[in-house]
């Protein structure tokens, strides 16, 4: 019985009185028959209160303010409206109640995808076919605050065989969670690089807007390439701009872990050596250059291809034009790099090094001739990985027997099942008899777009060579055969960004619902997957 209810009797005072029980009948007032109040409790006591009960009298205005504040305190409860009347209201409103209002718990454990309520969202003919376990899956994936970190294992006893003793052999299929990782850290390395390009070769401009994702590492270096390209006679001019034939730019960076907890964690002090993709227009003519060329740059007589000359070392024209033509500004690629890992050595003599050369498409194949050139001129260098990420072929067999036969360079391809660019250069033009034919080196990790639950199987070739792709394959890469795995922890939102129109429709629209815009650019500066570019080390996925 509520506090209004008791009060029975009018009264023209603040006080309430109440009739003695030993008082005569003639002054006592005749009592109401009993009747029971409904529970407060009961959704349908307003109603049935208003049905049996007399409105209650009139009282003082200080009566109703110590009644409204002994409610207050005895915190009672507001009626709850009947379910005919909500329904009457929302068909005359034609609105809806919010969902954070009506089953707040269940909305906020994402359970109004398979407990069907009366209100809650109305399923889509996407979630029709898709499990409820892909639909959360697909929010966490679309969440702002991923990735998120897991705890990282110690890799000092093994790191050997995760940097490539034994040809990764037992690790890649199906794939280790510790090489996973790093595949990863090294993959958003080179997305840094990507994000940090300029064409400025100044000192000032050195390390310009480069933001490395794992904070463990710093770079102490940058790293430019120059493009030059010779025209021929008739197409000289006397004022022809330099820019038309030479142009020098950032493509990459030398960076070392300094941490000491995640050098005792990996078991050595790691050198990192990133380097970008192509970038600018004369980097692609570069690429198109696809003859073969001996190692030391010079023209192999046609004497001494009839003498066997095939087994000589050669690389493609254009990758050795990058990698070895100094600018104006800049020396050349391959001098930065070695002055840069002989300092460092010199600098960490004593210590266990190691050093890991990564790239995605012209950068690895550039990756494969700095790892050639520091096993070929460092005596004393630390092993080396070149981590691939959509290579192209880049030297012949006997180039890619050199890299095996130096006993200090391990090779690791990241291959996308339907990446053209792996498939590139193939037989080098004019030379005779075909025995002059491109070679891959080193072991192979082949993924498959295909296998994405976000991608669509019929993505394009942009979608299949994008960097970020490799990435979220890799992601959820757990074997040949094998479902993409469940617990992937990479978020998708620069892939919704870079490849809108690759991705599957249900997660356009479910980042839509969730206020992410799939047709913002992805901002290079402050990225959605990043945030502020000082997240923990992607080897923590």
């Amino acid at each position: 019985m509520t506090i209004a209810a008791a009060v029975t009797a009018p009264t023209t005072s603040p006080a309430v009185h109440v009739a003695p029980r030993h008082a005569s009948p003639a002054t006592v007032q005749p009592r109401a028959p009993p009747r029971r109040d409904p529970s407060p409790l009961n959704p349908n006591a307003p109603a049935l209160r208003s049905a049996t009960s007399a409105p209650p009298c009139p009282s003082s205005d200080g009566a109703r303010a110590h009644i409204a504040n002994l409610d207050k305190v005895l915190g009672k409860p507001p009626p709850a409206p009947t379910p005919r009347s909500t329904a009457t209201n929302q068909q005359e409103t034609g609105e809806q109640e919010p969902l954070n209002v009506r089953h707040g718990l269940l909305n906020a454990l994402n359970l109004s995808f398979f407990v069907p309520m009366p209100g809650m969202r109305a399923r889509t003919a996407a979630d029709e076919h898709m499990s409820p376990r892909s639909l959360m899956h697909m929010q966490q994936l679309l969440s702002a605050d991923s990735p998120r970190a897991s705890p990282r294992s110690t890799i000092a006893p093994r790191w050997r065989s995760l940097h490539g003793e034994g040809g990764w052999e037992g690790l890649l299929d199906p794939l280790d969670s510790d090489l996973r990782r790093e595949l990863l850290r090294y993959g958003d390395f080179v997305q840094a690089a990507y994000q940090a390009f300029h064409s400025l070769p100044t000192a000032s401009a050195r390390h310009r807007g480069l933001m490395l994702p794992d904070r463990s590492y710093r770079p102490t270096r940058s790293l430019f390439a120059t493009s030059a390209l010779s025209m021929p006679p008739w197409a000289k001019r006397p004022n022809t701009p330099e820019w038309l034939t030479q142009q020098s730019n950032w493509i990459g960076y030398v960076a070392v872990c300094e941490s000491e907890r995640e050098v005792a964690r990996m078991g050595r002090r790691d050198i990192a050596i990133v380097l970008r993709g192509t970038a600018t227009c004369l980097e692609w003519a570069e690429n198109l250059r696809a003859s073969l060329v001996p190692l030391d740059g010079g023209e192999s007589s046609d004497g001494a291809e009839a003498a066997g000359a095939a087994e000589e070392p050669k690389v493609a024209r254009g990758f050795l034009s990058l990698y070895k033509t100094a600018g104006e500004k800049v020396k050349s690629l391959s001098e930065e790099v070695m002055e840069e890992v002989r300092r460092l050595m010199e600098k960490y003599k004593g210590e266990e090094l190691s050093i890991t050369v990564v790239g995605h498409s012209l950068g690895a194949a550039l990756a494969l001739l700095v790892a050639d050139e520091v096993a070929a001129t460092i005596p004393d260098a630390p092993p080396v990985a070149v981590v691939s990420f959509g290579g192209p072929k880049v030297g012949n067999a006997a180039f890619v027997d050199r890299l095996g036969s130096s006993g200090k360079v391990n090779v690791l391809r990241v291959v996308n099942a339907g990446d053209v660019v792996t498939k590139v250069p193939g037989v080098a033009p004019r030379l005779p008899h075909k025995k002059e034919q491109y070679h891959h080196a080193g072991a192979e990790l082949r993924i498959d777009s295909k296998n994405s639950p976000c991608l669509r199987p019929d993505n394009g070739p942009a979608c299949r060579h994008d960097l970020e792709a490799y990435l979220h394959l890799i992601d959820g890469f757990t074997g040949t055969g094998r479902p993409f795995r469940h617990d992937a922890r990479r978020s998708v939102i620069r892939l919704l960004q870079m490849q809108r129109g690759n991705v599957k429709k249900e997660y356009v629209n479910r980042a839509r619902e969730l206020g992410v815009d799939p047709a913002a650019p992805a901002d290079v500066g402050r990225s959605v997957v990043y945030g502020n570019c000082a997240v923990a080390s992607p080897s923590s996925y």
